[in-house]
């Protein structure tokens, strides 16, 4: 199976780049936009020079609970920097959420309660609320992971979006947000 498959066929709609966006990606920023794929994963990861973002992490069902997801995480928690990712709250409905939510805090990610992310989805005209995750090795704070968010948010979101879908993403002050007087942590309750 081709891996936008596997992607497609896990992530919800609203969450997904097309196709065409992810090629475009590889092939114009390939020097920050990384696929890591076998036969079990699909990683998608962007690189800048002082953090990584996680875009999509796919393992198949039939190697869940092996240690795959574990290796991949190390693989990338060995660059040093701080890892950050965006996650759905979670859907009681949908154990998948949870289950995802307890993998990532099983490997140190912390939920960065004051940043808010709220963007419209260019498939479904909904706006999502997502959750953003974060793993600091040397304890970088939440303005950081901020910053880290907004330059993903133009840079890759936002790249070629009215070229490629006919309409652009909302632009990053509408987006993101950050609001220090938080304190709502979806992982305080995963066990």
């Amino acid at each position: 199976m081709h891996w936008y498959e596997k992607l497609n066929q896990y992530f919800p709609i609203e969450e997904m780049k097309s196709q065409e966006h992810m090629e475009l990606l590889l092939k114009e920023r390939g020097d920050i936009y990384h696929k890591d794929e076998g036969p079990l994963h699909v990683l998608f990861y962007v690189e800048f020079d002082e953090f990584v973002f996680v875009d999509y992490l796919f393992v198949s069902k039939h190697a869940r609970g092996q240690g795959l997801g574990h290796k991949l995480i190390q693989k990338l928690k060995k660059k040093g920097k701080p890892i950050l990712l965006e996650v759905e709250p979670v859907n009681y409905e949908d154990s998948d959420t949870e289950k995802r939510l307890r993998f990532y805090k099983r490997e140190g990610f912390e939920h960065a309660t004051s940043i808010g992310y709220r963007r419209r989805s260019l498939a479904t005209d909904e706006v999502n609320s997502m959750e953003i995750l974060y793993w600091a090795p040397h304890n970088e704070p939440e303005e950081l992971v901020y910053e880290a968010m907004k330059k993903t948010y133009k840079m890759i979101h936002k790249y070629k979006d009215k070229e490629i879908y006919g309409a652009s993403y909302e632009t990053v002050d509408k987006v993101l947000s950050m609001d220090e007087s938080k304190n709502r942590d979806i992982l305080e309750h995963i066990e």
